[in-house]
């Protein structure tokens, strides 16, 4: 673009356009955070996955589930995202149990 950066907000001249910017903004600090979140279980479930503490991976295991299905339900990731992130988190789990198991 030739113009600067930043791009020129429009303001809005309906009420019903004003009301639904005003939403917008409550909506948009709501699902940012519910992201992080989810961002913030995942990795807490990695981190003891790499650290090779089975107990604290299984509990933050099923505190990461109910969050990723939550932000599903909310329909701010799509719920196969959601299933494939579960999968993939369980197998890591599984696989440090064998390894923890074998050893």
């Amino acid at each position: 673009m030739a113009t600067s950066s930043k791009a020129k907000k429009k303001t809005v001249r309906l009420a019903s356009g004003r009301k639904r910017a005003r939403q917008d903004v409550k909506l948009n600090a709501a699902n940012t955070a519910l992201r992080s979140k989810f961002r913030t279980v995942v990795k807490n479930v990695q981190k003891a996955v790499v650290a090779g503490d089975k107990a604290k991976a299984t509990e933050l295991f099923a505190v990461a589930q109910s969050v990723i299905d939550s932000v599903a339900d909310k329909g701010i990731f799509h719920k196969n995202k959601a299933a494939r992130h579960k999968s993939r988190l369980s197998a890591k789990v599984k696989a440090l149990s064998a390894a923890t198991a074998s050893a």
